[in-house]
Protein backbone atom coordinates (compact mmCIF):
# COMPACT_ATOMS: atom_id res chain seq x y z
CA UNK A 1 0.00 0.00 0.00
CA UNK A 2 0.85 3.47 -0.93
CA UNK A 3 1.41 6.31 0.86
CA UNK A 4 -0.71 7.87 -1.21
CA UNK A 5 -3.88 6.36 0.90
CA UNK A 6 -3.42 8.31 3.72
CA UNK A 7 -3.54 11.78 1.79
CA UNK A 8 -6.66 14.21 2.10
CA UNK A 9 -7.87 14.45 -1.00
CA UNK A 10 -6.10 17.95 -1.15
CA UNK A 11 -3.17 16.42 -0.40
CA UNK A 12 -3.05 13.64 -3.24
CA UNK A 13 -4.54 16.42 -6.01
CA UNK A 14 -0.71 18.30 -5.10
CA UNK A 15 1.41 15.14 -4.87
CA UNK A 16 -0.77 14.28 -8.61
CA UNK A 17 0.63 17.51 -9.62
CA UNK A 18 4.42 16.99 -8.27
CA UNK A 19 4.23 13.55 -9.14
CA UNK A 20 2.81 12.86 -12.84
CA UNK A 21 3.97 9.56 -13.55
CA UNK A 22 2.35 7.72 -10.63
CA UNK A 23 -0.77 5.81 -12.11
CA UNK A 24 -1.93 4.54 -9.27
CA UNK A 25 -2.22 7.09 -7.15
CA UNK A 26 -3.90 9.21 -10.16
CA UNK A 27 -6.50 6.18 -10.61
CA UNK A 28 -7.05 6.43 -6.66
CA UNK A 29 -7.66 10.27 -7.16
CA UNK A 30 -9.89 9.66 -10.38
CA UNK A 31 -11.64 7.23 -7.77
CA UNK A 32 -12.43 10.05 -4.65
CA UNK A 33 -13.49 11.95 -7.68
CA UNK A 34 -16.05 10.48 -9.11
CA UNK A 35 -17.13 9.39 -5.43
CA UNK A 36 -17.98 13.01 -5.16
CA UNK A 37 -21.85 14.11 -5.36
CA UNK A 38 -22.40 16.41 -8.42
CA UNK A 39 -20.13 15.14 -10.59
CA UNK A 40 -21.64 13.09 -13.66
CA UNK A 41 -18.90 12.08 -16.23
CA UNK A 42 -19.67 9.88 -18.89
CA UNK A 43 -16.59 9.98 -21.22
CA UNK A 44 -13.13 10.08 -21.37
CA UNK A 45 -12.95 13.72 -22.28
CA UNK A 46 -15.33 14.63 -19.98
CA UNK A 47 -13.32 13.36 -17.11
CA UNK A 48 -10.10 14.86 -18.51
CA UNK A 49 -12.11 18.15 -18.56
CA UNK A 50 -13.30 17.83 -14.83
CA UNK A 51 -9.84 16.63 -13.71
CA UNK A 52 -8.13 19.82 -15.36
CA UNK A 53 -10.88 21.70 -13.14
CA UNK A 54 -10.01 20.39 -10.22
CA UNK A 55 -6.57 20.12 -10.24
CA UNK A 56 -6.44 24.05 -11.11
CA UNK A 57 -8.57 25.20 -8.29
Amino acid sequence: MSDYLNLSYKELKEYIKAHPQDEEAFQHFLTLMRAKPGVVVSGGEQIEAELRKRLAS
